[in-house]
């Protein structure tokens, strides 16, 4: 079991990369015309965003002092992706395929997380987190698939 200073610390890194998403997710409505993308951007925006803030809460109840900040990572990612869209003259397939990226990302932090032996309750959060990180990274998915399939039609 790792000690309460190191659960703070992993949680930490977690807050900073679903930072990175909820940013991510917010910065990727903002370069896409699409009314149904910018939907789906700021609900996963939204919904990161309580993921943010359950963990700093946990962060909190430890003693800890959770981060409230992105990675700078994070925010060379959200760059790349607002470069690649002028670009590209808002292209939502680009800003689909970053926007996966960046979960993939999400996905790799939370599964390298739950290799250390937490304890039970956190582990649970992180890994109902996990699972919705998951499902953002299938949604993505799915959505590019629909705008490819747009795109072969015109």
């Amino acid at each position: 079991m790792v000690d309460n200073n190191d659960v703070i610390a992993i949680l930490n890194e977690l807050i900073e990369t679903s930072k990175d998403g909820e940013e991510g997710f917010r910065s990727s409505a903002e370069n896409v015309e699409d009314a149904r993308l910018k939907e789906f951007f700021l609900r996963r925006s939204q919904e990161v965003g309580e993921s943010v803030r359950e963990l700093q809460a946990i962060v909190r109840s430890l003693g800890g002092i959770p981060v409230n900040a992105t990675s700078i990572g994070g925010t060379l990612h959200r760059r790349w992706i607002e470069l690649k869209t002028a670009l590209t003259n808002n292209d939502n397939l680009a800003v689909l395929n970053e926007t996966e990226r960046g979960e993939q990302i999400a996905v790799a932090a939370y599964e390298s997380a739950l290799e250390l032996a937490l304890p039970a309750e956190i582990r649970a959060v992180v890994l109902r987190q996990l699972e919705g990180a998951k499902r953002n990274t299938g949604l993505v998915k799915q959505l590019r698939a629909v705008y490819d399939a747009e795109a072969a039609l015109r």
